[in-house]
């Protein structure tokens, strides 16, 4: 019989339909045709074909915009928001309207064609890590940004383009996403009732429970969350308690390098390299003078990383309901990445 299941963060439903369960094997792998472009204008040696970096993490004594260099930073070439300009928030009628102001970054994660984290070492994760990071902070001194997001997107069905060198992306918002805005009423809701951080319950019950927990190193787990959207949807989390994610320490950037590598290989492995989204979400910054919105966000939110394969179709009742309709139970995914071998 399906089942419904709650999300203890958001408060979102889920049918977890059992009656439709799928294994890995049920699910069509989607082939993706490589560009015909003679050059990937990522890889190193053709940094003319981007616009100019932004940062790069380089090798002693080489050039800005030259070979050289283990991850690179660049506007995108079409880039959503834009960085010039004022917000000039103003109203229309009911409706409230600014500019389209922010930032737009690619982050190159490696020199050589590579698609993704599976294809690269730990020690290059671990310095795109260490890049992002750090051009979050710097694009958090400016005052017009609210948050920035850190996304991937791997394969065409989950929104990448037909060039298949391995990178993210970085956006700048001048508004805390509404997504994000969820989880944070979500954890303080749970705070202001029981005064603990309901991430880091979910991590306790998690292990307690050891059904739906995927890879787990040292410092972080991934678990297939209790209320999955998605087949095989996984959450990292870090298991000691951090609200932001540029305060990662040292040795736990080498630990997230490792299970984000072990846990994309499983998918692949398991799933045939599926399409899959990845973001991550952080405490916004903490520039807001509303009495008491920040109060707790030290104490009730816990950064994390959430994957999401693109496995199956959002269709009418998804839109129209909010609910989502999952064929895999996120204890059987689980089970099935655990048990890979990398």
């Amino acid at each position: 019989m399906p089942e419904l299941r709650k999300d203890p963060v958001v408060g979102r439903w889920v049918i977890i339909s059992t009656e439709r369960a799928k294994r890995p094997k049920d699910f069509v792998a989607q082939t993706v045709e490589e560009s015909n472009e003679t050059a990937c204008p990522f890889c190193e040696g053709q940094e003319s074909q981007t616009p100019t970096e932004i940062f790069a993490l380089r090798r002693h004594g080489t050039a800005k915009n030259t070979p050289g260099w283990d991850v690179r930073v660049v506007p995108s070439i079409a880039p959503i928001l834009k960085v010039e300009g004022n917000l000039d928030r103003r109203g229309k009628g009911m409706c409230d309207m600014m500019n389209g102001i922010g930032a737009h970054e690619i982050v190159i994660e490696t020199p050589k064609h590579a698609s993704d984290y599976p294809d690269l070492d730990e020690e290059q994760i671990a310095k795109v890590i260490m890049v992002s990071r750090d051009r979050i902070v710097d694009l958090s001194r400016d005052i017009r940004f609210k948050y920035v997001l850190f996304f991937r997107n791997h394969g065409l069905l989950a929104g990448a383009s037909a060039i298949r060198h391995s990178r993210s992306q970085l956006m700048a918002l001048p508004v805390n996403p509404k997504r994000v805005k969820e989880k944070l009423i979500g954890a303080r809701k749970y705070f202001e009732y029981k005064e603990r951080c309901i991430f880091c319950d979910i991590i306790k019950q998690e292990k307690e429970q050891s059904v739906r927990i995927a890879d787990e190193t040292s410092d972080f787990i991934a678990i297939t969350p209790f209320a999955s959207r998605f087949p095989f949807e996984l959450c990292i989390y870090p298991k000691e308690h951090s609200p932001d994610f540029t305060n990662i320490k040292k040795h736990q950037i080498g630990d997230l390098a490792k299970i984000l590598k072990r846990v994309t290989t499983k998918l692949k492995t398991a799933l045939n390299d599926p399409p899959y989204n990845l973001t991550l979400h952080s405490a916004p910054f903490k520039r807001m003078t509303r009495s008491g919105y920040w109060k707790t966000v030290d104490d009730d939110f816990h950064w994390h990383i959430e994957i999401l394969p693109s496995l199956t179709r959002v269709a009418g009742f998804e839109w129209g309901t909010g609910f989502y309709i999952n064929p895999t139970p996120p204890e059987e995914a689980a089970k099935y990445l655990k048990e890979i071998e990398v």
